[in-house]
């Protein structure tokens, strides 16, 4: 690999120092004369009052300003043209609309009293910012304000208790992956601040790397996405921005912390940022720890504790000519992998050097981890670039990201990785926007990536590889009053180049080279029937090409105690989806519904083998000692459908009460049954959570926008499991009851703090979700059940302090 390697250093500082010349190529002497303020005034509509602190927000070009007492704003010079403005402020119906700059523009804004939010601005599978009204696939948002409300662990879990289709396959409290509409894996593609990341996400034991504390907003796209995003977007796209430049003249940022009493979790972190004459910089950093979390069956979970570190920042300069931003971050987590291995009394047992020992109490109150356990570290630099080309604009993001993953299983050298998985990524993308004509936006673009990986243990899963994407593609839309439309196509190749791998003088790996080569693209329409009714339509054909775990693997994958096996000849996954919704909104009643209908052919999955005597085929790994369950992957057509339904009743005089309700169902079956099962693996079982919330004191003088809100959230049995070759049981049902209390705590006008506290799963209901792994642990021999059990009942607090400043 070493010319790999060094071919992939040279391309990547090619490209960054490409980008890093490229303003002073593209400025435009005369475009400083083209420019002007946008300024005006922000009140209520009810009671004229200024709203002190509302945003005003250009998302295109990442520019804003912020209410001064007297409702006042004022935003840097921005180039004449025309961009959507999202205009917001806690507790009241945003306004999202087209504003055109021509020179110095003043307009004034009043928004209306709300609690349900009915307007926003999406980024995502769009090529220029748009009204989420107007994209007709389904996107759902969570602010930052929204994500601090929720109890949970990592931000996926947060995301999976919020968006109905989203779901969670966990490995314990650090470790959840994003499952979206019954698909994870490789066919959802995260994107982190403009990058896509890139972190073995073929793995069931392999989470994001990214910081939850410092996440400002996350966008889901749900369904394929292939044509801005490429292959791996089969089944969506959650698009996580964790950096937001401050508003002009200003320096921001906070402090906070949390505490859950169960696993002892506790975690602090802290941001700042500012921006003035075009300078534009940002960091922050967090820390989070927890021991093992407890429930009423097992009582503790030995290992199930982690402990991570991270920390970023941005600097930026932008003018007539565009905006450059590099962005760094570095995320660093351990977290532990329970095996659930007992005695015959049903203690925990502990693997030391020797053979193995009962947990003790001290044992399960540590954060540090024991073997089995995972090392994570996750570096990356980007940057991300608009250039002003005359009347057009190019943009250019480009990315390394370096993730290191060392899992340790062997007690006998606790420090030293049994497997170590080195991979480098460099991604890049291109797009440029056309001026809009008589309602129409193109765009045109190429993006793709260059990846590595190296092994450098002794334990090898997969070999070590270069993979090498590039695609172009072309998008479109079209909106006229009531009527909006987008699509476009795209064309994407794919080439791998697999290395051999001889390991104790027997040919573990052999090299091959695969091409995949495929074509993607979606169409789809939004049409508002009238101001409460609002239809969408969307048919998208998306790709994946296969990983290299699932036509390569052959070794033990301790994590997922399993022995895997590839398959060279696999095809890649393409699909048909139909998607269709409605939005229909009252001043009492808002109601949000969508159905979709997935059509896969060559859907991969992997499915336990059987020897000659119809038993599971299983292997003994001398390095762990454990006799492992051999899986194979395989392929077969399939079809998912299901429904999202949101319910949300905020009866009008009564403002201060909201109730709102999520449900998600899906469906996922083979063309012909396997071993006797048609069910698609890791289908999540349908989930409502139903909430009534309470807000009042918004105007108050010490506490503010007090909440309280009691939540079920129930789900339900799932009976429609992947019972081939035992792969997976039936889960029951199980309902979860929550509480949370919270305000923001003023003096005067000025916010000091926001404390939150929650109460979950208030009943200690001992429960295993069917996407949980932890469900597929040792049995404990003295009650019979067979893995360990979900988080009990748990108390957690927040609290979150603003810092704002005047840049002088």
């Amino acid at each position: 690999m070493s010319g790999n390697k060094h071919r992939f250093y040279l391309l990547a500082a090619l490209l960054f120092v490409i980008a890093g010349f490229s303003p002073a190529a593209v400025a435009q002497p005369g475009n400083a004369a083209g420019r002007g303020i946008f300024s005006g005034k922000v009140v209520d509509t009810r009671t004229g009052q200024a709203l002190s602190g509302a945003s005003v927000y250009f998302p295109d070009i990442k520019k804003g300003a912020i209410a001064d007492r007297q409702g006042l704003f004022t935003t840097p010079p921005i180039n004449n043209g025309v961009y959507l403005v999202e205009v917001s402020y806690q507790g009241h119906a945003a306004i999202v609309e087209n504003i055109s700059i021509n020179g110095n523009t003043r307009k004034d804004f009043s928004l209306q009293e709300r609690i349900v939010e009915n307007q926003a601005v999406t980024i995502t599978g769009v090529s220029t910012a748009m009204r989420v009204k107007q994209s007709p696939q389904p996107v759902d948002i969570l602010k930052r304000e929204e994500l601090q409300r929720i109890s949970a662990t990592n931000a996926i879990d947060a995301l999976a208790h919020s968006v109905p289709g989203v779901s969670a396959l966990s490995t314990g409290p650090a470790i959840s992956k994003p499952f979206i509409r019954g698909l994870g894996y490789n066919r959802v593609i995260t994107i982190n601040d403009g990058i896509r990341q890139e972190g073995q996400q073929w793995g069931d034991e392999h989470g994001i790397e990214i910081d939850d504390y410092s996440i400002q907003r996350i966008e889901v796209l749900k369904g394929p996405a292939s044509l801005l995003y490429g292959s791996d977007a089969m089944a969506g796209v959650i698009n996580i921005i964790t950096q937001k430049p401050a508003n002009e003249g200003q320096i921001s940022g906070s402090i906070g912390s949390e505490y859950q009493s169960n696993n002892g979790l506790r975690g602090f972190y802290g941001n700042m940022g500012g921006t003035k004459n075009g300078l534009s910089w940002n960091a922050y950093g967090s820390y989070k720890a927890a021991h093992d979390y407890q429930n009423k069956y097992d009582g503790y979970v030995f290992n199930s504790k982690f402990h991570q570190q991270n920390f970023g920042g941005m600097l930026g300069y932008g003018g007539s000519w565009g905006y450059t931003h590099v962005l760094v971050s570095y995320f660093d987590q351990q977290p532990g992998m329970v095996e659930g291995e007992r005695d015959e009394s049903g203690r925990f047992m502990k693997p030391v050097a020797g053979g193995d020992t009962v947990a003790t109490s001290g044992d399960f109150k540590s954060i540090r981890s024991y073997v089995p356990y995972q090392h994570v570290q996750h570096f990356k630099v980007s940057t991300d670039n608009v250039f002003n080309l005359g009347k057009n604009n190019l943009d250019v993001t480009l990315g390394f990201q370096r993730n290191q993953r060392r899992e340790y299983g062997n007690a006998e050298a606790a420090t030293s990785p049994d497997a170590w998985f080195d991979l480098k990524t460099l991604t890049y993308a291109a797009k440029l926007q056309l001026p809009a004509k008589t309602n129409w936006k193109f765009t045109f673009g190429a993006s793709g990536m260059y990846q590595t990986n190296d092994n450098r243990a002794e334990e090898v899963l997969i070999p070590d590889y270069a993979v090498t994407d590039i695609g172009i593609f072309g998008f479109t839309q079209y909106h006229l009053r009531r009527l909006s439309f987008s699509g476009g196509l795209r064309f994407d190749n794919r080439h791998i180049n697999s290395n051999d791998m001889i390991v104790d003088q027997e040919e573990k790996f052999t090299a091959f080279t695969r091409d995949f080569a495929n074509v993607s693209g979606s169409a789809g329409i939004s049409y508002e029937l009238n101001s409460r009714l609002q239809v969408k339509a969307n048919l998208a054909r998306g790709f994946r090409a296969p990983s290299l775990a699932e036509l390569a693997s052959n070794g033990a994958h301790e994590g997922t105690i399993r022995y895997e096996v590839g398959d060279k000849s696999l095809h890649s996954e393409t699909s048909i989806q139909a998607d269709a919704g409605l939005e229909w909104n009252t001043p009492h009643l808002s109601l949000e519904g969508n159905v979709f209908y997935n059509r896969i052919n060559d859907f991969i999955f992997y499915r336990k083998l059987l020897n000659q005597a119809g038993s599971d085929s299983t292997i003994f790994d001398p390095e762990s000692g454990n006799t492992l369950t051999v899986f194979q992957f395989n392929q077969q057509d399939a079809v998912l459908y299901g429904a999202e339904l949101i319910v949300d009743i905020h009866p009008h005089p009564m403002d201060w009460l909201h109730i709102k309700n999520n449900f998600g169902y899906t469906i996922g079956r083979f063309d012909q049954a396997i071993d006797g099962s048609r069910n698609i693996p890791n289908i999540p079982a349908a989930r409502l959570v139903s909430e009534l919330t309470i807000n009042v004191l918004p105007k108050g003088k010490l506490i503010r926008n007090l909440y309280l809100t009691g939540e079920s959230d129930y789900t339900f049995r799932q009976s429609r499991a992947f019972t081939g070759f035992n792969t997976e049981t039936v889960t029951g049902d199980y309902w979860l009851v929550n509480l949370a209390l919270g305000a923001d705590l003023h003096k005067g006008e000025n916010k000091l703090a926001t404390l939150q506290f929650a109460l979950t799963n208030l009943g200690d209901v001992a429960y295993q979700n069917h996407l949980d792994r932890l469900k597929y642990t040792a049995v404990n021999p003295v009650t019979g059940r067979q893995g360990v059990f979900g988080m009990g009942r748990n108390f957690n607090v927040k609290l979150n302090i603003p810092l704002n400043f005047t840049w002088n």
